[in-house]
């Protein structure tokens, strides 16, 4: 290349740089003020109903809009962001040429997906020309305009990545997948009458597994596999993709999901952690263990507050760190009891696990948020215990207890912030407002206390903050529609009547289908990571419980707790290289130190599974008329 061919190149290539910042810049606007017009209109509609005896009756239509701009147009900036949940571990592994032709068909899979789907977005508007809403009267197109731009979107971060790969392996991938899918979709006529019985669901439950593990991301997966489904079925037209992947979209109460982040971004820009950890510290410093002990009832309070495992760590981990080191303890023991801490967190309210399995089962939202309180304690007394026991093996000598004092201030320092996932659990509870609204008091409540209290939200850390709260909402509301589709192909194809037979054909009893499936979900918390193993196998399992003889409930918590697990579980558990990550240790030693950690929390684990007063006794101490 001449001198000149290369000043044009990078001249080209600080152009098309610019364009995608705009770009960006213009996507995360729209879904930030999306966000932000929908929270305000619900505090509106809290106030106007609480002061005025009149309640805003638009709300559910335009929270359905963002939604709708939240899970497609979110999804795409968190494609071009790599923050969608994508199995890594086995690419991460391979030769640097294999791992870049996976990452270049996962590119090419995602064109394939958004333009497919697209297409047939497309068709869907113009079957809905015409239409409008009940009350403001949007036309649907509007509210369908979301999905086909977030599509077009995600076409358009696709075509970028592949023009920054290798020209010779993007051209070698994209032969052989645009290729390939030309020519089914061109013969589909002469091979589809032979797609008959179980082989259309097998197809796609292979297209489903064997693309998420070579980095495809869950929710492009999920989509996929929807579309390999439907492909060869006369009886049923594509259109209903995205009619299914809109209808995943159209509960009001799943505006909760993305109210609970922000609040979860508001507490950590809040600068309350420290405060958290302090109290901790002043109350179980001085037991054997001292800063280990402090991590664990560290990590129970701040998972009431962000609502995410990563932000648990990334909140409490560097605090701890810097105690650590100054105290002379191993930071591959404290990034494993981090690790193991952490894990607990799934079941305390108001997790996002909590909120994702009470919006895809009849579950209520306020017995999920009583039953999670006491199996995390019984995980957390458990690690507990065994940090008591190693630190007398190891003879690590007690701190001195901290005065009555300063446990009163540093407890009057976290008042504060423990309101919030009081006022989260007494609204759920009580039901004195839906969980859309008691989130959106929670994220009204953390901005006061943040940015007015401890004055640590500036504007500059506000946007930061919502561009965030979008990305991550998107993510999770993304993977949330395609599995609201590929839960409605599992139901076409009878995969539940069918497990259903299976269990009575192998006779399983209620202990060992409890076991199996507990192991079953560590596995898949650990492979999908914790959201989409919730949004695919619960649906699925928790009928299979209650046909067992199991209470739903409590099953529903014991799977949480499973995939807590699984999610750091070395060495495929993304939250576990967090934790080394925050903790700043390497894998190898953190994973040998984590070991006694894990037999504790698969003992606890057992512990929660075969006593279910653990799970049932709040609820029923709570239960209505007692």
């Amino acid at each position: 290349m001449s001198a000149r061919q290369l000043v044009e190149s990078r001249q080209t290539a600080g152009t098309r740089d610019v364009c995608f910042t705009v770009l960006d810049a213009a996507v995360d606007i729209v879904i930030g003020l999306a966000l932000l017009g929908e929270l305000l209109a619900v505090l509106a509609n809290i106030t106007g109903r609480t002061f005025f005896h009149a309640s805003i009756l638009w709300t559910d239509e335009v929270g359905g809009l963002v939604l709708m701009i939240l899970a497609f147009i979110g999804g795409a900036i968190a494609y071009r962001r790599d923050q969608h949940s994508a199995v890594h571990t086995i690419v991460n592994a391979l030769p640097p040429r294999w791992r870049t032709a996976c990452r270049t068909s996962t590119d090419w899979l995602a064109l394939i997906v958004a333009c497919s789907t697209g297409d047939l977005a497309l068709s869907l508007l113009h079957l809905h020309m015409g239409q409008t809403t009940p009350i403001l009267g949007i036309p649907s197109t509007v509210l369908g305009a979301p999905l086909l731009a977030g599509m077009a979107l995600i076409a358009v971060y696709a075509l970028e990545r592949l023009s920054r790969a290798p020209l010779a392996t993007a051209l070698s991938t994209g032969a052989v997948l645009v290729g390939t899918s030309v020519l089914v979709v061109a013969t589909r006529d002469l091979w589809a009458g032979a797609f008959t019985g179980a082989i259309p669901i097998t197809v796609a439950l292979t297209a489903f597994l064997a693309t998420v593990l070579i980095g495809f991301p869950v929710g492009f997966a999920l989509v996929l596999s929807t579309l390999v489904y439907l492909l060869p079925s006369p009886a049923t037209p594509l259109i209903a993709v995205p009619q299914n992947l809109s209808d995943g979209m159209s509960n009001f109460v799943l505006l909760a999901l993305p109210f609970f982040i922000l609040a979860g971004a508001v507490m950590e820009h809040g600068g309350i952690s420290s405060r958290l950890v302090k109290f901790a510290h002043a109350v179980v410093g001085h037991i054997r263990g001292g800063l280990l002990q402090v991590t664990v009832v560290s990590l129970y309070l701040v998972s009431g507050l962000s609502g995410s495992k990563a932000a648990d760590v990334a909140a409490v981990g560097p605090v701890m760190r810097n105690m650590l080191e100054s105290e002379g303890v191993g930071l591959e023991e404290g990034a494993a009891v981090l690790a193991a801490s952490a894990a607990m967190g799934e079941t305390i309210p108001p997790s996002l696990g909590l909120l994702v399995l009470g919006s895809v089962t009849t579950l209520s939202m306020g017995a999920l948020f009583t039953a999670g309180i006491v199996p995390a304690a019984v995980v957390a007394l458990c690690l507990m215990g065994l940090i008591y026991v190693r630190a007398v093996r190891g003879g690590m000598p007690c701190s001195e207890r901290a005065l009555p004092r300063e446990i009163a201030r540093t407890g009057l320092q976290a008042v504060l912030p423990l309101l919030m996932p009081i006022m989260l659990y007494v609204g759920i509870r009580t039901g004195v407002a839906t969980p859309t609204e008691v989130s959106a008091l929670a994220v009204g409540y953390g901005i006061v206390l943040a940015g007015i209290g401890y004055r640590a939200l500036g504007m500059r850390t506000f946007y930061r903050m919502m561009t965030k709260a979008s990305t991550m909402s998107g993510m999770i509301l993304f993977i949330l529609a395609a599995a609201s589709s590929f839960s409605w192909v599992l139901s076409a194809a009878q995969v539940p009547q069918a497990l259903v037979t299976a269990i009575e054909h192998w006779h399983a009893g209620t202990a060992i289908f409890l076991i199996v499936s507990l192991v079953a979900m560590i596995a898949f918390g650990s492979l999908l990571e914790g959201l989409p193993a919730i949004l695919i196998l619960a649906p699925l399992l928790l009928p299979l419980a209650v046909h067992v003889g199991l209470n739903e409930l409590h099953y529903a918590i014991c799977l949480l707790v499973a995939i807590g697990i699984g999610a750091f579980l070395p060495p495929l558990g993304v939250g576990f290289y967090v934790a080394c990550s925050v903790a700043g240790t390497a894998i190898g030693p953190t994973a040998r130190s984590m070991l006694p950690y894990i037999a504790v929390l698969l003992a606890a684990l057992l512990i929660v599974a075969f006593v279910p007063w653990f799970t049932l006794a709040l609820p029923n101490a709570f239960a209505p008329g007692k």
